[in-house]
């Protein structure tokens, strides 16, 4: 169960750090597109996260088998 959270954790740190180095370097209005972005990655990120810690605790721990 630690591996999701460790793997949302990464990825929100990427994306905040990526795009808050493009939106230091930008003006205008690409500054404000690329902050959304990034929210909208972290929501669906963490949203994921959240439904793969519930899988595991209902005891799908593999969802290949499935398939």
């Amino acid at each position: 169960m630690i591996a999701p959270i460790v793997v949302a954790v990464i990825m929100v740190i990427y994306f905040v750090v990526y795009f808050a180095f493009l939106i230091s370097i930008l003006d205008g209005i690409w500054k404000y597109l690329l902050g959304i972005i990034p929210l909208a990655f972290t929501v669906l990120i963490i949203k994921v996260c959240a439904e793969r810690i519930n899988e595991i605790k209902k005891g799908e721990e593999d969802d290949i088998g499935k398939y």
